[in-house]
């Protein structure tokens, strides 16, 4: 592997950028890239995204997608391309996976695929479950027509290079609910005359908390978990008029996660009608359950028989990938970083550069088996 490459992979980590902001980034590699001289490159694909692609514009098309964002961590400054962004980092791998598909051009440049097209997508804000849905939208993305698409995520915990794979959901839907619940202060010695909130909020955590009970779902991996709550103000005297309470629901399915949301929403709006209250919900980090197509994950486990690890069950994280398996076949895959390697989101975290040729083979591995199953249409 040219040792270029790593280099580039740790100039991408000190200069991060947050979800929708990665302007910077997609620069870098349209420059980067470059060298590899690809047949096209998209740039502005659903804002700031690019795709690389190389092969005759005729050729069946099959997609390989990473992502471009960092999250907001503060990173320790001991490593020697530490992030130079203050409360940003590529404590996801981000930027390791952008390696990866730069070590799968270059062997693109040196052999250039015949009787078919690879893509490279980098695509914009992951983390925050919206960058899918923008390069889907995006017309270049029907103009590339991709027929089958392929992505990774570096697994810290798994033996390194093992390939994880799972038929059906690899990982979990998520969704962050914002309730707001509105009523009327009043003296803290007259609470009645007053409309308080609080008795209403802790009747949605203990429902919250308790969903599978009241939907009826037995799947251990739909719930919810109530991460924050706010009532009032700290004023003695003041009876609150305003809750807010924040919930994460994470679910199997997408039909788990419909059926908890809207039993969410006929409880609050249930509650807050008897209390007398206003009430309002938002929702944020919208991510669908990432479903992979059997047939794509029988082709990854053909092309690397003698490393894949059989998941059990999903993860419970999530992932933005399963917006391009509802458009076409495809299949997200977890690639082992090594049994010490600190978990995702930690500040230790690093992206093991040796881990960059080991998922390029994949890749390759798979696109070698990709070209015998697009000839056939």
């Amino acid at each position: 592997m040219h040792e270029d490459i790593i280099q580039f992979r740790h100039t991408l980590h000190q200069t991060p950028e947050l979800s929708g902001q990665e302007f910077q980034t997609a620069s870098r590699i349209i420059k980067f890239f470059s060298r590899f001289t690809p047949d096209n490159i998209y740039t502005e694909v659903g804002s700031s995204g690019v795709i690389v692609v190389f092969g005759k514009a005729e050729a069946p098309c099959v997609m390989l997608r990473c992502e471009l964002d960092a999250v907001p961590i503060e990173e320790p400054p001991n490593l020697p391309y530490a992030s130079c962004n203050s409360c940003v980092a590529h404590k996801c791998g981000h930027d390791g996976h952008i390696a990866i598909l730069a070590a799968v051009a270059e062997a693109l440049s040196l052999n250039a695929p015949k009787n078919i097209r690879v893509a490279l997508l980098f695509q914009p804000a992951e983390e925050t479950g919206e960058g899918s849905r923008q390069i889907v939208e995006d017309p270049v993305f029907r103009q590339v027509n991709p027929k089958m698409i392929f992505g990774l995520h570096n697994v810290p915990g798994y033996e390194h290079g093992k390939i994880l794979v799972r038929k059906g959901t690899f990982c979990c839907a998520s969704r962050g609910l914002t309730i707001t619940l509105t009523g009327k202060t009043a003296h803290a010695a007259q609470p009645e005359t007053g409309c308080s909130p609080a008795s209403t909020m802790a009747q949605l955590i203990d429902f919250a908390e308790n969903i599978r009970e009241h939907t009826g779902l037995n799947n251990p991996l739909s719930f919810c978990t109530v991460v924050g709550a706010r009532l009032g103000d700290k004023a003695f005297g003041t009876a609150p008029a305003r809750a807010e309470l924040y919930i994460t629901v994470r679910s199997a399915t997408d039909d788990d996660m419909l059926k908890m949301v809207r039993a969410i929403e006929r409880e609050t709006a249930e509650k807050a009608e008897i209390k007398g209250l206003d009430w309002h919900m938002e929702y944020s980090d919208v991510f669908d359950a990432t479903s992979n197509d059997d047939r794509c994950v029988e082709l990854i486990e053909k092309a690397n028989s003698n490393r894949t690890v059989q998941l059990q069950s999903p993860f419970r994280w999530s992932e933005d990938f399963g917006v391009y398996t509802q458009h076409l076949p495809g299949a997200f895959f977890g690639l082992g970083a090594g049994i010490t390697i600190p978990p995702l989101h930690h500040p230790d975290y690093d992206f093991p550069d040796d881990l960059i040729i080991e998922g390029a083979n994949v890749f390759l591995n798979i696109i070698e088996q990709c070209k015998q199953v697009l000839s056939e249409h």
